[in-house]
Order: structure tokens, then C-alpha cells, then sequence
């Protein structure tokens, strides 16, 4: 019952968060029939962040990621963000309505990404990393997925849009056969004052610290790396059809490279340590984000390589933050604490995300990438104070 569990919830998640980046996907086909300004692209993004950040407000504030049932919190999250997704392909690109059917999108995502987390952890018994892992990964792929459905579906960026809504919709049917684990904690009644835990108890505080320099690094990435791919691959796309390779190329990055990361990363993790895992794939993935836009418009065999060890290490420690926080914090309000956790990392996400264009003005391509290097650093130096702290013995079973 656990596997079958975990796969469907997995397959579930892939299909739901498909709705994240299905618009920001089809951006290169959608200015290729309506002009957009680069505030207009990173809304299609950033808008879901924002709404992210209301909904998880609204989820934390009230408890409700521990007091309504997952499934079925999951399954009215999901079919609304269907129809807000699908409501796009009424009007034109651009319109008004357009980026409140992406917040709206956003806010119901607060009821899949940290509610499926939460489902996961119930079923753990010294695999927590590796669950956790799974449902991000599924994150990872379900984000990635627009850019192959874009990269198959030819220039009409209907097709994505169609086709992510209708994964949703599935989703939202399938989540109801998912059988909740034998550890999940009963609900607490809810005070306010439980919110301050996340950053008032000095072990989560060091680990939801380093969720935020992982964070400052990650969407950006993933919101820019295929429009930074596409421009390079316009320079240089070694003889291939510069548009698709680009597509495809996001796709592999983001969607494989992200999920052999989220695996690895989760089986490494619980064998060797939360704080060691961490700590190593931002040290890389920083690296990489120093070293990548060097390589732009270069050999894009070579700029596709340094690419996807990118995709790897920047989500190999994504799943063990979340690990961490279900560790160090009471079993009954797990579901708030990670509510909280991805609150402040989206509030985060929406300043990188809008900061990349002002990047690439000033310093171009070459150098855009450069800034977001900052995280990982904050994430190691916190990761590695979490490590000293008595309450780290609490992570993977005492792997530190």
C-alpha cells in the first residue's frame, strides 16, 4: 500500500504542478504572435509565486495544511487551478486576465506542493529524504513538462495550455485513491503563535535559512534558463533547429537533470546526512551559476553539459530542507511548518525572478547569472551552522 501510495501521489504531483510553468513555457510562442515586455514575461512567472505566497499565508494562518483532509484539500486546489489555467486560452496574451488566472493558479498550488510533502512524510520510517524527494521531484518534472509539451506541440501555444490543464484535471480525480500513511499526526488545535516556531526555534531557523538561499537561486533559474538557452542557441546551435533544441534542452535540464537530483540527493541524504548533502549541491550548483553564462553562446554541447549539472545540483538539496523541517518540528503541526517554509522562499522567489532581466541589462547574459550565486552561499554557511547544533542529531536517524 506505501508504494502504490507514494507512486500515485508522485504521479499526482507531476500532473497538478504541471499548471506552474504552463504559461511561462509557451513564453518564446506566444511574442512570436503577440510583443510582450520583459515586466509582461516575469509576470507569467512571478504571478504564481505571489499567489503562492497568499495562499500559503492563508494555509499557515489557519492551520488548514492539519486540519483538512489532504486529499481532498489537494483535489479542490487542483481542479480550481485547472480552470483558472485553462481560462487563459479566452482571451489574448497579455490581457489583464491572463496574469489573475496565473495568481490564482499560485494560490491553489498551496494546497498541492506542502500538502503533498505532508502525505509523503506519513509514510516515512527512516526514507523520509527519499519520500520527500519523490514529491519534489515530481515538482521538478511537473514545472519542466510544459517546455516538452511546448517542444512536441509546434508553435501553437494552445496546445500546452490545453494539455497541462487536462493533466490536472486528472490529478484531481486520481489524488482521492491515495491512502494517507500511519504517520501522520493528528490535528492540534491552532494557535497563531505556532507560525513563530518556524523562525523563533534556532535549529529551524538554520534550516528554513538555508531553504532561502537555495530558493534566491532556483527560480530564477528556472524561470530564465530557457529563454537564456534560446538566445544562446540563436548564436550558436551547433546545426540543430535553434528553437527546438532550446525547448528540449529545458525540458532535460529542468525536468531530467531535476529529478535524477531529487533522487539521488534524497538516497544520498538519508545514508550520509542532511546537512552534508545540502551543503555539498549548493557549493556546486552556486559554482554553476558563476561559470554558466561564460559559456553563452559557446559549443552547446558544452554549454547543454555545464546546463544540466546545473539542473542536478540546484535541486538536490531542494527535497532535505523540507525533510529537515518535518524532522526538527512536533509531528502534529508538520503540515504549517512546511506551509511556512515555502511561504518565505516563494516571497523570495519574487524578487530574483524580476531581478534577472535587470541582470542581463546591465551585465548581459554573460554575467547575469552571477548574482544568484549569493544563496547557496547563505544556504552553506546556514547548513553548516544547523550541523553544530545539538538538535541536527534529530536529521536522518543522527546523519548529521
Amino acid at each position: 500500500m506505501k508504494a502504490f501510495s507514494i507512486g500515485l501521489l508522485a504521479l499526482c504531483e507531476v500532473a497538478a504542478l504541471a499548471l506552474w510553468f504552463s504559461a511561462s513555457a509557451v513564453v518564446p510562442s506566444i511574442i512570436a504572435e503577440y510583443p510582450l515586455s520583459d515586466t509582461q514575461i516575469s509576470l507569467f512567472t512571478s504571478m504564481v509565486q505571489a499567489g503562492f505566497v497568499l495562499g500559503t499565508l492563508i494555509s499557515a494562518t489557519f492551520g488548514l495544511a492539519d486540519r483538512i483532509d489532504s486529499r481532498r484539500f489537494f483535489m479542490v486546489a487542483t481542479l480550481t487551478a485547472a480552470l483558472a489555467n485553462a481560462s487563459i486560452l479566452m482571451v489574448e496574451p497579455g490581457s489583464t486576465w491572463v496574469y489573475v488566472a496565473r495568481f490564482i493558479t499560485g494560490m491553489c498550488m498551496a494546497g498541492v506542493y506542502p500538502v503533498g510533502m505532508k502525505m509523503a512524510a506519513g509514510w516515512a520510517k527512516g526514507d523520509l529524504g527519499l519520500l520527500v524527494a519523490i514529491l519534489v521531484g515530481a515538482l521538478t518534472l511537473g514545472s519542466a513538462s510544459p517546455h516538452l509539451f511546448n517542444a512536441f506541440g509546434g508553435v501553437d501555444w494552445r496546445f500546452t495550455i490545453a494539455a497541462t490543464s487536462i493533466s490536472a484535471l486528472i490529478a484531481a480525480l486520481a489524488i482521492n485513491f491515495v491512502r494517507l500513511g500511519p504517520a501522520q499526526g493528528a490535528a492540534r488545535a491552532f494557535s497563531p503563535h505556532h507560525l513563530l516556531l518556524a523562525f523563533r526555534k534556532p535549529s529551524l531557523r538554520l534550516a528554513n535559512f538555508g531553504y532561502l538561499g537555495h530558493m534566491w537561486e532556483l527560480y530564477a533559474m528556472w524561470a530564465w534558463i530557457g529563454v537564456f538557452l534560446a538566445a544562446s542557441f540563436q548564436i550558436n546551435s551547433g546545426g540543430f533547429d535553434p528553437d527546438f533544441l532550446a525547448r528540449a534542452s529545458t525540458f532535460v535540464v529542468m525536468g531530467i537533470g531535476g529529478l535524477i537530483g531529487c533522487l539521488g540527493g534524497g538516497w544520498l541524504s538519508d545514508r550520509f546526512g542532511r546537512t552534508w548533502l545540502t551543503i555539498w549541491a549548493m557549493s556546486v550548483s552556486g559554482t554553476c551559476a558563476l561559470v554558466v553564462g561564460l559559456l553563452f553562446g559557446a559549443n552547446p554541447i558544452l554549454l547543454g553539459v555545464v546546463c544540466f549539472v546545473w539542473g542536478i545540483t540546484i535541486v538536490a538539496d531542494s527535497a532535505q530542507f523540507s525533510a529537515s523541517i518535518a524532522e526538527l518540528s512536533d509531528p502534529e503541526l508538520i503540515g504549517t511548518m512546511l506551509t511556512v517554509q515555502t511561504c518565505a522562499g516563494f516571497i523570495l522567489t519574487l524578487i530574483t525572478i524580476h531581478l534577472m532581466p535587470v541582470f542581463v541589462d546591465l551585465a548581459g547574459w554573460s554575467y547575469a547569472f552571477m548574482p544568484l550565486a549569493l544563496g547557496p552561499l547563505f544556504g552553506v554557511w546556514s547548513m553548516a551552522r544547523l550541523r553544530a547544533h545539538p538538535d541536527s542529531a534529530r536529521l536522518a536517524g543522527g546523519r548529521r
